[in-house]
């Protein structure tokens, strides 16, 4: 946030402002996705540029690991099964995000914590 108020090229900002419906893999209902960050920046050339942007863990940026999918006794962990429903429900709220983005001519960014690091 302090990037957004502090850097001149950037020309309005918004924190989970921004509302896409997706429809939920676990539920089959649609629900309400709020990304972290909108942001326009004026670019060199004088053209605004507009990104949705989540911030998310990088562990959480991919499918879960299978190798953590059984415990020790044979059954499937439930740490793995929360895993797949969350990272179905990711993918469905990116997903949706990437869908509303082309539309608009913007762009959609995930930005994990090796982004992050100064």
């Amino acid at each position: 946030m302090r990037y957004c108020d502090s850097h001149p090229a950037v020309v309005e900002w918004a924190s989970e402002e921004l509302v896409i419906p997706y429809k939920s893999p676990v539920d089959g209902r649609t629900h309400r996705y709020f990304p972290d960050f909108w942001i326009m920046v004026r670019q060199k050339d004088g053209q605004l540029h507009e990104s949705v942007i989540e911030v998310k863990p990088k562990k959480y940026c991919g499918p879960p690991n299978p190798k953590n999918k059984l415990t020790k006794t044979g059954r499937m962990s439930r740490r793995y099964i929360n895993d797949v429903k969350n990272w179905g429900v990711n993918s469905a709220k990116w997903e949706a995000a990437r869908a509303l983005c082309k539309t608009k001519g913007w762009e959609f960014v995930i930005l994990t914590e090796g982004h992050l690091q100064a």
